[in-house]
């Protein structure tokens, strides 16, 4: 007699989630915790979002070489670009997390953990930290967390539904349940997530700022307003900018990766340390001094050889020497430690504040109140200073002190301690790389030398002989100065120099020096083909 073995037992396998859905609900999960976070930091302080928190950390940490490879590369740019780029490896993560989770919700829920917890010790090493500021990314890691969760399970039981639909066509309806659970799931945190997005985004977005600076209204009159600009300061038909820099056109480098919100009716200033007596003032007390209103150029110390990253505008503010004397400077006092509403701090040297020059307070630019990127309501303006020693924006806090007491964000980075602005030149036209018309070519462009003023510039093609350019009128030493040549240029290609002299008889290096650590020194060279 004989027996048929009976066939072996069908290998039961978990159901699993489809390549493409796993990774769609790795991006709703960590989506949805980056949405809430900002929602919810968006009440309770808009720095606090875990995703500005990690980015604001991010900048505190990079090292130099990279934050000067940021701005080179993307100039006033770099914080969308590295927004975008965050942006990029966040979702990148989340696919991974989601893929990851097929079977299990595991690898997706310590992702999103990790990144709560991450954005948790961020917001708490920030240097403006208080208690709430936690619970954004709190929220975030439980609302991240139980979205994935929901999901993750309602998907697998509509892919466990869906497996037992094909062995058994009566179970087909429970398939089509499951399904529409998990679509109607999916799709309502999709929604959600949209919708807390953008009103995070719109608590945070500065509207409030914005709303006191239209309150504000016109600016007191100086007693001894700007002089009118001469026609012949600039030489912007040939190519080099306007004198004055429009306001939206300013430059804009700073450690802020989301600009600070501050309202005028709440704004305060304390000035205290090594004085004999502690000033506090609010923006009307600070509004209703003297003030002044000159035209400054400001230069960034980032600004390499034949850089952008320098304007001038007519700033209207508050002399620092005037506010320094009621407060009465003791003698030892070194530096004014000034520190914005973010945390950031500058190290201003005092005899630079009290010297004749016009340093100032500034509440305002170009006639306008000063815009809220650039320091609403209040910034410190300092001619002759690169901006990281001198150009605290929303500044709140100014504590005269010394150099060893006190050391600023830069300084910790190994930038110099004082920041004079270097005598540099550069070509606006031909730009570099042009091709242009053989025969004579305007050559133009601009010169600095703050507090020192420039006495003559001279430009020369292919290591020639060097030849004087024109300068555009002088405004005042506190100011860019344009010039503007001509030089007769055969066909070809052709190596165009400019180099410019100041009025203490400093004739501008040759020697290339990068930014780091006092700003960058060369002669700016731009090859060009004449055709």
């Amino acid at each position: 007699m004989t027996t048929t073995a009976p066939p072996p037992p069908t290998e039961i396998r978990p159901a699993s989630l489809s390549r493409p859905w796993a990774a769609l609900l790795g991006v709703l999960g960590v989506g949805s915790a980056l949405a809430v976070g900002d929602l919810v930091a968006g009440l309770v302080n808009p720095p606090s979002s875990p995703f500005l928190a990690v980015g604001n950390q991010f900048i505190r940490l990079t090292p130099e070489w990279l934050k000067q490879f940021a701005i080179a590369t993307f100039g006033t740019w770099d914080k969308v670009a590295l927004l975008a780029g965050m942006a990029v490896v966040i979702a990148a993560l989340a696919v991974l997390a989601g893929l990851a989770s097929r079977r299990r919700p595991g690898p997706g829920l310590t992702v999103i953990v990790v990144m709560g917890l991450v954005a948790g010790l961020c917001a708490v090493l920030a240097p403006t930290f208080t208690g709430l500021d936690l619970v954004p990314p709190f929220a975030s890691l439980v609302i991240g967390f139980a979205a994935f969760l929901v999901l993750h399970r309602a998907s697998l039981t509509w892919a466990a539904a869906g497996r037992a639909a094909a062995d058994a066509p009566d179970r087909a309806p429970e398939a089509g349940i499951a399904r529409r659970r998990a679509l109607a799931l999916s799709g309502g945190v999709l929604a959600g997530t949209a919708v807390a997005g953008v009103v995070g985004r719109l608590l945070g977005g500065g509207s409030a700022a914005e709303a006191s600076r239209s309150a504000v209204g016109a600016l007191p009159p100086a007693p001894a307003p700007a002089p009118l600009i001469p026609a012949g300061a600039d030489f912007a038909a040939a190519g080099t900018p306007t004198f004055v820099t429009r306001s939206e056109d300013f430059y804009r480098i700073d450690t802020a990766l989301q600009v600070p919100q501050v309202q005028a009716g709440t704004w305060s200033l304390r000035v205290h340390g090594m004085v004999d007596r502690e000033i506090n003032l609010t923006f009307e007390a600070l509004r209703a001094r003297r003030l002044v209103e000159v035209p400054i150029t400001m230069t960034c110390v980032s600004n390499g050889v034949g850089g952008y990253l320098m304007s001038t505008a007519v700033f209207t503010g508050v002399p620092l020497a005037d506010l320094l004397a009621e407060a009465g400077v003791r003698p030892g006092a070194q530096q004014v430690f000034s520190t914005s509403v973010d945390g950031f701090t500058t190290g201003t040297p005092v005899r630079t504040l009290t010297d004749g020059r016009d340093a100032m307070l500034a509440i305002g630019m170009n006639g306008a109140p000063l815009p809220v990127e650039h320091g609403f309501p209040v910034r410190m303006v300092v001619p002759g200073l690169y901006g990281y020693v001198s150009g605290c924006k929303w500044i709140t806090d100014m504590e005269v002190t010394t150099w060893e007491a006190r050391t600023p964000y830069w300084e910790e980075r190994d930038w110099a301690r004082e920041g004079p602005i270097k005598t540099q030149s550069r070509i606006d036209v031909p730009k570099p790389d042009a091709r242009i018309r053989a025969g004579r070519v305007v050559v133009a462009g601009t010169a600095w030398a703050q507090r020192t003023g420039i006495a003559r510039v001279e430009v020369r093609a292919d290591g020639g002989r060097w030849q004087a350019a024109e300068l555009s009128t002088e405004v005042n030493l506190d100011t860019w100065r344009m010039w503007r040549t001509t030089l007769t240029l055969p066909a070809g290609r052709h190596t165009l120099q400019v180099r410019a002299l100041d009025r203490s008889g400093y004739l501008q290096t040759s020697i290339e020096q990068v930014s780091i650590p006092d700003g960058a020194t060369g002669w700016h060279t731009v090859g060009v083909t004449a055709a």
